[in-house]
């Protein structure tokens, strides 16, 4: 081998080894989360800023609270939940994580930086597959879409804009999320950029949680209900994937009962009981409103309908993500 070739193949291996180096967080607490306090959550609602819930990513370090490891996999990787494979335990158990970052890293490092905490610390092996599972398919209904074309178009969430009063800014896959609490209503607006937003307003008097969803692609509307509805009963938690073939921003409501939300929140793991007192006063659902088990209410399905759409079980290829391995118990700090 000539001189040339060496340093060449040598110049290779420097280029090869710096591509794969790997980033990780300088240091990291990882402990079991407390069960929410709902006066406490509350009181930060409506005080702005950071919520003790979710995914707060700043300039110098990362928390994770309260998080389940499917949430903690899909802010990681860029995934859904609803295409994780994973124990069962992985839906349910939640965690409090604080990791500080490292000199030099960034907010767009965290990702990368997750990845290498729930492979050290939770051992995670994981794979992707794509293969033809179960869905719901979003089509259009027999007398055709009853949707409002949005006289506007979303706008991307600029982080640089301070959070106004009782707003406050979570990390999800796809960017960032602000949501504005209105403490008096038990209500909220959701901007989730580019998806368009979400209102939604608890109503007392008739039991149910309305809904408004705008400037929303069908493409968006599919994956909000998914992320917010996929866990009722009938969904199975399957994924809602939009076969309407309908282009544009559109303006939608719905209209569901507090029962399928208290529902929602069982299944995903939140002990929130029914009619129940909450600690700290108001009621257990988290909306200062008792609620009754057998109120009326639409049912996911019902709701659909009224916009003009269905909900059709289909079969699609769908990317799955899928846990090899994982501890349940983390290792220490």
């Amino acid at each position: 081998m000539t001189l040339r070739k060496l340093a060449f193949g040598l110049t290779l291996l420097a280029f090869s080894a710096f591509g794969q180096s790997r980033i990780a967080f300088e240091a990291a607490t990882i402990k079991p989360a407390a069960p929410l306090d709902q006066a406490k959550l509350l009181a930060a609602a409506q005080a702005g800023g950071k919520l003790p819930i979710g995914a707060n990513v700043g300039t110098s370090q990362a928390e994770y609270l309260y998080l389940d490891l499917k949430s903690l996999i899909a802010l990681a990787y860029g995934v859904k939940p609803f295409q994780i494979t994973a124990p069962d335990w992985a839906g349910t158990t939640r965690f409090d994580i604080v990791a500080k970052f490292p000199a030099g890293a960034t907010k767009a490092d965290a990702p990368k930086m997750l990845q290498a905490l729930l492979e050290d610390r939770f051992k995670l092996v994981t794979h992707r597959a794509s293969a033809e599972h179960p869905v719901l398919a979003l089509v259009v209904g027999k007398g055709g879409p009853k949707l409002k074309a949005s006289a506007e178009a979303p706008v991307a969430i600029d982080e640089k804009t301070p959070l106004a009063s009782g707003q406050r800014q979570a990390d999800g896959p796809d960017g960032p999320i602000r949501v504005t609490v209105d403490p008096k209503s038990g209500g909220a607006v959701v901007d989730m950029g580019l998806k368009g937003k979400m209102t939604y307003k608890v109503a007392p008097a008739t039991q149910t949680m309305h809904i408004d969803f705008s400037m929303v692609t069908m493409g968006g509307l599919a994956d909000m209900m998914t992320q917010l509805f996929a866990q009722l009963g009938g969904g199975g938690g399957r994924q809602i994937v939009d076969m309407t073939e309908i282009k544009g921003n559109y303006e939608a409501s719905l209209e569901l009962s507090l029962a399928d939300l208290v529902a929602i929140a069982k299944n995903v793991g939140v002990d929130v009981g029914v009619g129940a007192p909450a600690a700290g006063g108001g009621s257990a659902s988290g909306t200062g409103v008792a609620v009754d088990p057998g109120a009326g209410g639409a049912s996911v399905t019902d709701a659909v309908q009224s916009l003009g759409l269905k909900l059709e079980s289909r079969k699609a290829v769908v990317e799955q993500f899928i846990v090899d391995h994982a501890e349940k118990t983390p290792t220490e700090n």
